[in-house]
């Protein structure tokens, strides 16, 4: 396959799992100019070879950096004490989760060879930065709006059939990436399991019970595709 083949799959693919819906990922997809931006990149015939389709991939994953960055300064003053507090503990614990994930993906795509998985693990890299800043910008026009902050207390996640049926799911995954993981690596497995739990953790307050669920099948999606890629030759 080719990189921009495999490139092209992989970021329509990606851009159906994360925490923010659908409809609004799809008409983020069509018109934000960092996507459009990398779309020309990775059909360019000078950008062809691998590091060339990396190249690309990077280039968006510091463009949504930025985005993330500003959209965070600017959600700030918009907030109340008490929601700037659990959204400066979600944010801490997202950036925690982000870098014990770094260490994740570089031990599963250690397992593998072939030029898809250098820029698979370039993909796993940005989107969930992409994801993040599509949170964050979406949280500033509700506050620059004046949109009441959810206030509903979510149900226990074992009172929630959804909720309950996608942490199954994502267990699943887990044991799976583990049983194919080398013994000495197993370790990175654990830390960013655990960092993303405290993520999802700081983050169900800000929520309501579908955005619960966004996070958590982001994740099932991602330890899904681990676990299909760890190993592969």
């Amino acid at each position: 396959m080719r990189p921009t083949g495999f490139l092209a799959l992989a970021f329509t693919g990606a851009l159906l799992v994360g925490a923010v819906p659908l409809a609004a990922r799809a008409e983020v997809a069509a018109a934000d100019p960092i996507d459009a931006a990398m779309r020309t990149c990775l059909a360019r015939s000078d950008m062809s070879s691998t590091a060339g389709q990396v190249q690309c991939m990077e280039t968006a994953r510091i463009g949504w950096k930025t985005t993330l960055d500003n959209a965070w300064q600017q959600l700030q003053p918009e907030l109340p004490p008490a929601r700037r507090k659990q959204w400066q503990k979600s944010q801490a614990a997202w950036q925690a989760s982000r870098d014990a994930e770094g260490q994740l993906l570089a031990a599963v795509f250690a397992t593998t060879r072939g030029t898809m998985y250098v820029l698979a693990e370039a993909d796993m890299q940005l989107q969930p930065v992409r994801d993040r800043a599509l949170v964050l910008r979406s949280a500033v026009a509700d506050a620059s709006a004046g949109d009441p902050p959810q206030t509903k207390r979510l149900r226990a996640c074992a009172a929630d059939a959804r909720c309950e049926h996608a942490m199954f799911d994502m267990n699943r995954y887990y044991r799976r990436l583990q049983a194919k993981m080398p013994v000495h690596a197993r370790a990175a497995l654990t830390r960013a399991q655990k960092a993303w739990t405290a993520y999802l953790n700081a983050t169900t307050p800000l929520v309501d019970e579908r955005g619960r669920i966004d996070i958590i099948g982001a994740r099932v999606a991602t330890l899904k595709r681990l676990s299909e890629t760890a190993g592969n030759h």
